[in-house]
């Protein structure tokens, strides 16, 4: 199938498992993955109503940016570094990955800086791996507390990436304690669910499922 095909193609598995699910299809987001795939391989699903676009790479992001259309909602999912927190300030619609107090603090000094407010999600290592980024699960209230306080910073909710594994009851558990947590602080977003785990990610409350591969196909070598 082509791109365009294959985004319409996800959307209605997508809505479809929402319904199954007793969910209402329009709580959850579809964000495309286009890490390392060129502009003219992700317009085609621009072109069948894409609008949230998710990059792990802030210059790569940036690039994108100048080629593509502006009603598009940027979400940057990869680890970002203190260093470039300059970059990303008003370029994108949310950023997923805030694992440290200490980032949140640069990102709140240079939005107040530029007079922006910007909107952020905590990342949690909720399968407690090492190689992993993000507040363990026993970090994220004193974080929340913490970083709550900052300026011009909207904590709009949890990101986590469950472990590459095909046992659904560690992936489904790992959601499952990212969902509790959202409950008990009344955040609007759960970003958590990938090409190989969207479904289970749905059945446990998932706002913004970040899927690259079922659109766009395997990625080529970085850019």
């Amino acid at each position: 199938m082509t791109v365009f095909d294959q985004y319409h193609h996800l959307l209605k598995h997508i809505r479809d498992h929402a319904v199954q699910c007793g969910r209402e299809p329009d709580e959850i987001t579809l964000i495309g993955v286009t890490k390392n795939h060129p502009w003219e391989h992700v317009h085609p699903a621009y072109q069948a109503g894409c609008r949230d676009f998710g990059e792990s790479k802030v210059q790569e992001a940036l690039s994108k940016m100048e080629e593509a259309a502006d009603d598009l909602r940027w979400h940057l999912i990869g680890t970002l570094q203190k260093n470039k927190v300059r970059k990303v300030i008003g370029k994108f619609a949310l950023i997923h990955s805030v694992d440290s107090v200490d980032l949140a603090k640069k990102l709140s000094e240079c939005s107040v800086e530029a007079g922006v407010t910007t909107a952020i999600l905590l990342e949690v290592n909720s399968s407690g791996e090492a190689s992993k980024h993000g507040f363990s699960l026993d970090e994220v209230e004193e974080a929340y507390q913490r970083v709550k306080m900052f300026p011009n910073l909207d904590v709009q909710g949890l990101m986590t990436m469950a472990p590459f594994t095909k046992d659904e009851h560690v992936i489904r558990s790992c959601f499952r304690s990212l969902r509790e947590l959202r409950d008990a602080y009344g955040f609007k977003h759960l970003s958590m669910g990938m090409s190989n785990d969207y479904p289970i990610a749905i059945e446990e409350g998932a706002t913004l499922l970040r899927i690259g591969t079922q659109i766009f196909g395997v990625r080529e070598l970085a850019m």
